[in-house]
């Protein structure tokens, strides 16, 4: 979308990602999902008189990661608050959320721009609350069905300084939040189980205007699609309203990707509509420095300085190096694969181009790939001693695929898949071959060099592949060099 002359967007993004815990925020509830309605919904879920929540320490320690990985501050005091209000899905008439004391203040996350460059964008904070139930309008005609299976689910809430200016930019910052907290295992980033949904706040204001423009805030986005489109069609709407004369009112929107435009839900609420006071039945959470310090040691390398060191340390291209990077576990196996195989090149070629091919083919993920790091290491390393050729070698992963072998090297012993090195066995075939093709054999002393690959090709047939293809074009260079 092109902004139109004389127009700037201001969006801010709230994301809400589930953590990744067996129990609830508050409770000894199941978050498992898909379970039938209302099955994981306990008393502390559904507010019944005389409960009372009970912190999960987990979640804690997964707000503190994020918020370390983005160089934020940590709140050592972490409070709770009740935000009220009424909907069928909410059963306590509140939400149990962080409203003054949030536990992750600040931090930033870098973008790639759509012209190749890195931006900045600042997050304001990171709370903790749990998550409300679902609404099911489609339940039967007439009727709105109330599944409390997600009440109280444990959510760390994201948001953002409204440092993003385009729909472009709002998906590169939510794909980017998305791989942070993927990489990290505090989230498994589902959206189509709703473990990640976006709020964008939108504005737009006259170029030379200094203060913000009236805002809309468009609910519950669950794909990186919806979320562009979402903010294409709000610019354009609030465009057109302020240009045709008309005046913008603050208010929640729906998306509707049917039709996809936006629909006002409500004006919209501000901090003192839901009368926020401390939650009377938790008291503040004090974290240690040690804690804190202890999970900072045990940070995982994070993407960008994974990708950087790949680039600095092994050499790999920029395309290559964040490939591998933006998967934690992609990037441990293909680590793996370099420790056994010795070669950075090789392994990168062989891990993005075969094996991620054969994992898409049978949408499989890398930790049940069904070759060991190790054993394909093993199989470049039989590549670079000149035991094998490249083609061979797709022989050999493929029996290792289906795992016919477990090690590559016994594979070739067994079928006798050696390369062929000697040169007396060459070398009367490269001179068969010459003598029955003295046309292609002049054109290529002529300096037709793409007649090369006959004669290697030809040669590489004659020994089912088993000839050392370097050797193969020295020689027949060196035979056709020969007066």
């Amino acid at each position: 979308m092109t902004i139109p002359a004389g127009w700037q967007i201001d969006i801010g993004l709230e994301i809400h990602a589930q953590l990744n815990t067996q129990s609830k925020i508050f409770s000894g509830a199941s978050t498992l999902f898909g379970q039938s309605p209302n099955s994981q919904a306990c008393a502390i879920d559904l507010g019944m008189p005389g409960v009372l929540p009970s912190v999960n320490a987990e979640v804690f320690k997964k707000a503190v990661q994020f918020g370390l990985s983005i160089g934020a501050m940590i709140n050592q005091e972490s409070r709770f608050d009740r935000k009220n209000y009424f909907y069928p899905d909410l059963p306590k008439g509140y939400q149990i959320t962080q409203m003054d004391h949030p536990i992750v203040l600040g931090g930033e996350i870098t973008i790639q721009t759509s012209n190749g460059t890195e931006k900045i964008i600042r997050v304001t904070r990171a709370h903790l609350e749990e998550d409300a139930g679902k609404s099911i309008h489609d339940f039967k005609p007439g009727y709105t069905g109330i599944d409390l299976n997600r009440a109280g689910t444990p959510l760390l809430e994201i948001v953002s300084e409204p440092d993003i200016k385009n729909a472009e930019e709002a998906v590169a910052y939510a794909k980017a939040i998305h791989q942070l907290l993927t990489y990290l295992e505090v989230c498994d980033g589902n959206m189509a189980e709703g473990s990640l949904r976006f709020d964008a706040n939108i504005s737009v204001r006259r170029q030379d205007a200094e203060a913000l423009g009236t805002r809309s805030e468009i609910k519950n986005l669950n794909s990186f699609r919806f979320l562009e489109q979402a903010i294409h069609f709000e610019t354009e709407r609030q465009i057109s309203v302020l240009e045709a004369g008309g005046t913008l009112i603050q208010d929640t929107r729906l998306f509707d990707p049917d039709r996809h435009e936006t629909r006002s839900m409500r004006s919209k609420e501000t901090a003192t509509d839901y009368r926020y006071f401390p939650e009377p039945d938790l008291l503040p959470v004090m974290l240690t420095a040690e804690f804190i310090e202890e999970i900072q040691a045990q940070l995982p390398e994070l993407p960008g300085k994974r990708a950087q060191r790949y680039q600095t340390a092994h050499e790999l291209s920029a395309s290559d190096a964040a490939l591998l990077s933006q998967d934690r576990r992609l990037g441990d196996y293909f680590d793996e694969v370099l420790t056994f195989s010795g070669n950075a090149k090789s392994a990168a070629n062989w891990v993005r181009g075969d094996l991620l091919s054969k994992l898409n083919e049978h949408e499989l993920g890398i930790t049940v790939c069904p070759i060991s790091p190790k054993h394909l290491g093993e199989m470049i390393q039989l590549i670079d001693q000149g035991v094998i050729s490249g083609k061979i070698a797709k022989a050999v992963f493929a029996a290792l695929w289906s795992k016919q072998t477990e090690s590559a090297g016994d594979y070739v012993q067994k079928n006798q898949l050696e390369q062929v090195s000697d040169a007396s066995a060459i070398e009367p075939l490269i001179d068969a071959l010459i003598a029955e093709n003295p046309k292609q054999a002049a054109d290529l002393r002529a300096g037709k060099d793409k007649l090369l690959g006959f004669f290697v090709g030809k040669v590489m047939q004659a020994t089912k592949g088993k000839a050392n293809p370097k050797q193969v074009n020295d020689l027949i260079r060196q035979k056709l060099s020969e007066p």
